[in-house]
């Protein structure tokens, strides 16, 4: 039985927002960190790129397992455990010491937030029932994603001036401490699957094809191996999921979830946005700094209205219909003014403009995309649905970051050519970014076709 509507529904809403947006501030905010780990721990280039990899591989490849665990355990016992590890891992990255334990414990970082975000989003569709409360729920819970990629690279460069690059990962960990306290307290023990047992055949083969496709897409160019032997293998593995899942009594995927077209639908877009998404907080930072010089303080701070653009239109595309096809037009209007990328560019006349553009784009399509991801999904499904979706757009960030750099060429490396190399490859890049919004924009009339979900199993 599904649990009632929740007495405080304020108060748990602010919980599950709390625990999104820490699951994705730290997607970006080590991003301006990077340069001052580097030179602290005298890191490589490989090195100082698997100080982001290791979360989100770990995340990415984690996400359809802590999905599933959330069906098995229940949402609460899920989403407690998942913030306790995932604060556990912050707590260990924010000291300082030396390579191999901050990559490991950015690792155990993912590994908590790959459950906490399915656990968060099954909470929220099993206490708010489809119609408007749930669009409104699932509103500013998008709106507390988008806020925490944009935040990141605000409170990264914040952080990094005043105190020093170990300050962000301690923040995570500080502000995981109140859900702990409040989780017992706010949430009811959920639905869950007594009867059923974690399909460990599946989990190992999914989460080993996650990793090696992640893992592949994230090391392009700086692997010992072709670029292309990795995420060919991860394909591989991946494909061999339909028989061993086909076998399986319990299916890691539960075939319903295959057989709703809106849930392949929202799947598919949310691998376009992802792409777009990563990209362009990963070249927007790096434009700013080497090309404009700004400092990493100057960088985060000119990301706030790009954060607010990202919040408000989550906000508001949970109360709207029809958002996704604007959403992605909007988008991509945004990167191509953004993509002029002048060498001697202003805030005001060459930023701002394109970043509250992006950040409307972003917000109007996130929200509805998520909502198709879960439609018709029945509650004891929610968590693998909630991991499914997530692991669309972690994986299409692996991909469309993968693509765009090598778009970038040498503009993408840690030692690049001159100014006008940079903008060049930058500009290559967001054009890029562009045509996958604008493809993604053609593919919204896949919704129109998948109005009407599956829900029996």
């Amino acid at each position: 039985m599904s649990p009632s509507p929740p007495h405080r529904p304020g108060s748990v809403l602010s919980l599950l927002a709390g625990a999104q947006f820490l699951v994705v501030l730290n997607t970006s905010i080590v991003n301006v960190a990077l340069p001052a780990i580097g030179q602290d721990l005298r890191l490589t280039p490989t090195g100082l790129a698997w100080i982001v990899n290791a979360y989100l591989v770990a995340f990415g490849a984690l996400l359809p397992v802590g999905g599933r665990l959330t069906d098995l355990l229940g949402h609460r016992v899920a989403f407690l455990a998942g913030l306790c590890v995932f604060a556990a891992g912050s707590l260990a990255a924010g000291v300082p010491s030396d390579a191999g334990p901050l990559i490991a414990a950015r690792v155990v970082q993912g590994i908590g937030a790959a459950v906490l975000s399915p656990a968060g989003l099954a909470i929220l569709l099993a206490h708010w029932p489809p119609g408007p409360g749930r669009g409104k729920a699932l509103g500013w819970w998008g709106a507390a994603s988008a806020a925490g990629g944009a935040a990141g690279v605000l409170l990264g460069g914040v952080l990094t001036s005043a105190l020093g690059w170990w300050a962000v990962f301690a923040l995570s960990a500080f502000l995981a401490l109140p859900g702990i306290a409040a989780t017992p307290l706010l949430l009811g023990r959920g639905e869950r699957e007594r009867a059923a047992r974690l399909d460990l055949p599946g989990a190992l083969v999914v989460t080993a094809g996650l990793t090696l496709l992640v893992t592949g897409l994230g090391v392009q160019g700086r692997s010992p191996l072709p670029d292309f032997v990795l995420p060919a293998a991860g394909v591989f593995l991946l494909l061999a999921l339909m028989p061993v899942e086909r076998r399986a009594r319990n299916p890691l995927l539960p075939p319903v979830l295959l057989r709703n077209p809106s849930v392949v639908a929202g799947n598919l877009l949310m691998l376009l946005l992802g792409a777009v998404w990563v990209a362009t907080f990963f070249f927007l930072p790096l434009y700013q700094q080497r090309v404009l010089g700004y400092s990493p303080l100057e960088a985060g701070l000119t990301q706030v209205p790009l954060a607010a653009a990202l919040m408000t239109a989550s906000w508001g595309a949970g109360r709207l219909r029809g958002t996704l096809l604007p959403g992605f037009v909007v988008l991509a209007a945004g990167l191509l003014w953004l993509a002029r990328l002048p060498l001697d560019g202003t805030f005001l006349s060459d930023l701002l403009g394109p970043s509250v553009l992006i950040g409307t784009g972003l917000g109007l399509a996130f929200v509805p995309l998520t909502g198709m991801g879960v439609a018709g999904v029945e509650p004891r499904h929610s968590g693998i649905a909630g991991g499914l979706i997530n692991t669309s757009r972690q994986v299409g960030g692996a991909l469309g970051l993968a693509v765009l750099t090598s778009l970038a060429g040498p503009a993408a490396a840690p030692a690049a050519p001159g100014p006008a190399a940079l903008a060049h490859g930058y500009r290559r890049a967001l054009v890029a970014a562009a045509l996958v919004a604008l493809l993604a924009a053609a593919g919204t009339g896949i919704r129109r076709k998948t109005a009407r979900p599956v829900t029996s199993s």
